[in-house]
């Protein structure tokens, strides 16, 4: 409906529709369903080659040795840069693959047998820069990635509109979800490493099954939401959507974030 007059619009006769799309169906649609088709659509192009490891699955006292430098310079380049406004986690990634190619001692293991300093930098300044991102959406309410979006989404849902307020009128939301952060890291540590091999073995999970389940999950999910069939039909033509998305290399993540911003920035350009 129209945010000022509250006009039904762009519901095609559905009152299912009166009050928009839930954003968890978006997402899903786009970024579960959609990449899943792609995925399916890829099958008979070429199988992926598993290649067992030899050896420890745990890092060694040379590869630690190796690696500490680029997690470092990762992370320094990861948090400034995904705070801000454009920033995001693709610009810190690849720069910090640059960087740490040119530094590194090894550069002929850079695109041939792997050098570990390549995945160690890049993957820090990723992970550095999801923290990053917090920052433009606590303060200035915009969000520079999909996950941000929804997260401001889920802010809205339950009223809280982030902003320079915020860190006085939501104080313990703000430090709670700070130290969250820091929570899940040391988590993700410990239960990562112990399984460390059942991941490996998630890749051995015939492809039919796999992307069978993750459309049941999909499903089951969204209708979960209302229990509306209406959401099974837009997750499908969104699923629909994000697979010729994806087929033709465009973006998703920003449908999300227009999709979050677009009722703020009409709001405000109406009045």
């Amino acid at each position: 409906s129209d945010l000022q007059t509250g006009q039904p619009r762009f519901t095609f006769g559905m009152s299912q529709l009166l009050d928009g799309v839930d954003v968890i169906v978006v997402a899903v649609g786009l970024f579960a369903v959609g990449e899943t088709f792609y995925m399916a659509s890829r099958r008979y192009a070429g199988k992926d080659e598993i290649v067992p490891l030899k050896g420890s699955l745990y890092m060694t006292a040379a590869e630690w040795a190796r690696s500490w430098k680029a997690w470092f310079r990762g992370a320094l380049l990861g948090f400034p840069i995904g705070a801000l406004p454009a920033g995001g986690a693709e610009i810190p990634t690849f720069l910090s693959y640059a960087i740490e190619k040119k530094l590194s001692k090894h550069k002929e293991e850079f695109g041939t047998v792997g050098a570990i300093e390549g995945v160690a930098g890049p993957e820090a300044a990723n992970n550095a820069s999801a923290a990053g991102v917090l920052v433009p959406m606590l303060t200035l309410g915009l969000p520079t990635s999909a996950t941000a979006a929804i997260m401001l989404s889920a802010f809205q849902s339950y009223g809280i509109n982030p902003g320079p307020m915020l860190f006085m009128t939501q104080a313990n939301l703000v430090w709670g979800l700070i130290a969250s952060l820091f929570i899940a890291n040391v988590i993700l540590v410990v239960l990562n490493l112990p399984l460390i091999g059942l991941w490996v073995r998630l890749l051995k999970i015939p492809a039919p099954q796999l992307y069978a389940g993750i459309l049941v999950f999909a499903t089951v999910g969204t209708y979960g939401i209302s229990q509306s069939p209406i959401d099974l039909v837009i997750l499908y033509l969104l699923g629909g959507a994000g697979f010729l998305m994806r087929r033709f290399d465009f973006p998703t993540a920003p449908v999300i974030i227009g999709m979050i911003l677009w009722p703020l920035a009409e709001t405000q350009f109406r009045r």
